[in-house]
């Protein structure tokens, strides 16, 4: 299970949002995919924070009852971001997701966003170990 790294099994494409951005078009983008959160990163590639549609909610509610949209996503995102190397084993992910920590992180390296890597994405690379296993098992 060691093997098995984030950068095997991360999506390599996310959505990424900027700082710039109007809170409503964050909101489009979560509608538009299946993620539940998202780095923003600089012109660079750089990651310097995370929204999640948890962050957008409560700002589209007091834009709703005032009708205007005038927050950006530098107002409602977390600067300090949990995240992982693409060398991260599978394993260790996995105890970090267990319980109240985030369901997805950023993969960054020397502060670049390389990906994501979800819970899902660990349930899978796990469920392919597992299947291996029991391949293995069988023939033995």
């Amino acid at each position: 299970m060691e093997s098995l790294k984030a950068k095997d099994y991360m999506q390599t494409r996310p959505i990424t949002f900027s700082a710039e951005m109007m809170v409503q078009a964050a909101v489009e983008k979560f509608l538009n995919s299946r993620q539940l959160g998202g780095p923003v990163v600089d012109e660079r590639g750089h990651l310097v924070g995370w929204v999640s549609e948890q962050d957008c909610i409560a700002v589209m509610l007091k834009e709703a009852y005032h009708c205007e949209q005038v927050a950006q996503v530098r107002d409602v995102m977390r600067k300090e971001v949990l995240a992982v190397g693409p060398d991260t084993s599978i394993l260790e992910l996995a105890e970090m997701m267990m319980g109240q920590k985030p369901k997805i992180y950023p993969v960054v390296e020397e502060g670049h966003l390389l990906g994501v890597i979800s819970r899902h994405d660990v349930m899978q690379a796990i469920h392919a170990q597992l299947g291996t296993c029991f391949v293995h098992k069988a023939r033995a």
